[in-house]
């Protein structure tokens, strides 16, 4: 089962985005800050990028930058090792709740708040294509394992998959009648997601078809990460829960298990048995398998 080995604090405001490089931890918050903490000692580095907008997405790219969007639509790419600005795109005009990068073709795919997704060659960090889809809110971008499709969450209850030679969407799903917040690839024939409505379904994705529907919190699911053959859901409900790869309920992380008070809004891997969640409560928590 996990349980916590560590809390991690400092930022001043909700925390809403997280990834991992190996070594760092990154975070952006309503602070308007992203900071970098040291898995290792659990502290703080002296990394920080001050925006002037909330940081509502993180994305390590390249193993070299850190790409950061903002509340406004703003894009940040920064060099993480020279410690500066390369670019600041203004392509999007919302919100950005979604980055995702592909390494097999060195793409990154963003998501706002309009509904609309860039793609960009992350080498040169120039813009393929826009996606204008009248779906809501991208929430999430998901990437499967092979790097041929990516799903997006969308506002209007919608569940698309791509794929991405020619970006055609192959796939629609009605999945989640107030809203779509999260999913993942549990391999090219089966996607467990979830919803504003507080369930996970899983899905065949060769025909369509809804596997399982499941309860299984209280409010929206905001993150949904695969972990040593388990699943870890995170939502505004305040809870983690852990699931079997076939959705078979297993374990709930509370404030009772030293989890989280406020709403848990994104998840990371940290290892083959650790992960890091973060939450309105401006924590930073490492949870790991016994």
């Amino acid at each position: 089962m996990f349980s916590r080995i560590a809390e991690i604090s400092g930022h001043a405001g909700a925390i809403y985005s997280v990834d991992f490089d190996g070594e760092f931890i990154y975070t952006g918050s309503a602070d308007r800050f992203v900071a970098r903490w040291n898995l290792q000692s659990r502290t703080q580095d002296s990394f920080t990028v001050q925006l002037d907008q909330a940081a509502y997405a993180v994305k390590i790219v390249e193993k070299r930058y850190l790409v950061i969007g903002q509340s406004d639509g703003g894009i940040h790419v920064i060099d993480i090792a020279e410690r500066k600005e390369l670019r600041h795109f203004v392509q999007h005009k919302s919100a950005i709740f979604s980055i995702q990068w592909n390494a097999v073709n060195h793409q990154m795919y963003i998501g706002d708040a309009d509904g609309n997704v860039s793609i960009w060659d992350t080498r040169s960090f120039s813009l393929l294509l826009l996606l204008p889809f009248d779906a809501g809110k991208i929430r999430r971008i998901v990437l499967n394992q092979d790097g041929t499709q990516i799903a997006l969450a969308c506002q209007d209850g919608t569940l698309r998959i791509l794929e991405l030679r020619h970006f055609n969407e192959i796939l629609t799903l009605d999945a989640h009648d107030a809203g779509t917040t999260s999913g993942l690839f549990l391999s090219n024939e089966q996607f467990v997601s979830g919803g504003k409505d507080g369930h996970l379904r899983l899905w065949d994705t060769t025909n369509g078809s809804c596997l399982k529907a499941i309860p299984a919190h209280h409010f929206a699911i905001y993150d949904i990460l695969r972990i040593d053959k388990f699943l870890v859901t995170a939502s505004r409900d305040k809870t983690l829960k852990t699931w079997t790869d076939s959705v078979e309920f297993c374990q709930r992380l509370d404030v009772k298990e030293g989890g989280h008070r406020h709403s848990v809004n994104a998840l990371v891997n940290c290892g083959d048995k650790r992960f890091a969640s973060v939450s309105d409560d401006k924590r930073i928590l490492i949870w790991e398998k016994s």
